[in-house]
């Protein structure tokens, strides 16, 4: 199902190949990786979860170009360790390709919690907005955003509840977590902004 206020389309190699995940409403998802190159020559390494009947229509191997039309969405694990925000891609479409690399994202919500800005070592502002999006059927998903420069200092006075459309790329980090003195790697998916927009004043209503 389309959402206007939720649309990602991504162009890149098949890094793993599907495996099952679950069944909801008689359908089967599997979960397989994308490997996204970015301009700089890094890649994004970004989870995407698809219905067997989008899966069936085309012939996937590892390494096969693909691309991906769909949503960006959230869930909330429960681990023993601790609720971790899980992100990733649901697809609408996909299919073989041969073209370029794409990453694009567009994004419209509110904003759900006080912006945190700061700098980087380097003298760089940074924003980190977390966007609640609405999905159909009361859903909402909730999307970490960073938001760089203009943008950054713009968002860092923004209160919960404001509108924001936002385009960008998503994004995959690798970061350290420690737990009970023992260190573990994680990785992070986030949007990183490259255009943002607010859209109307804050709407405390809902």
């Amino acid at each position: 199902m389309e959402n206007a206020a939720n649309r990602i389309a991504l162009t890149g190699a098949l890094d793993t190949l599907p495996e099952y995940s679950h069944t909801n409403h008689d359908r089967n998802f599997y979960r397989l990786t994308l490997c996204v190159e970015r301009l700089s020559g890094a890649v994004d390494l970004l989870p995407v979860l698809a219905a067997e009947d989008v899966l069936n229509e085309a012939d996937l191997f590892r390494g096969e170009r693909i691309a991906i039309t769909g949503q960006v969405r959230s869930f909330n694990n429960r681990a023993p360790e601790g609720r971790r925000l899980i992100i990733s891609v649901y697809a609408d479409t996909l299919t073989t390709t041969d073209q370029p690399a794409q990453n694009d994202v567009s994004l419209t919500g509110s904003v759900c919690k006080p912006p945190i800005y700061r700098r980087t070592p380097l003298g760089r502002e940074i924003c980190d907005v977390m966007l609640a999006v609405p999905r159909p059927y009361r859903r909402t998903d909730y999307i970490p955003c960073i938001l760089w420069g203009r943008s950054a200092q713009e968002a860092a006075s923004a209160l919960p509840g404001s509108k924001l459309h936002v385009t960008g790329r998503l994004q995959s980090r690798d970061y350290i977590k420690v737990i009970d003195g023992e260190s573990f790697t994680r990785t992070a998916y986030e949007l990183s902004v490259t255009e943002a927009e607010f859209l109307a004043e804050p709407d405390f209503s809902e």
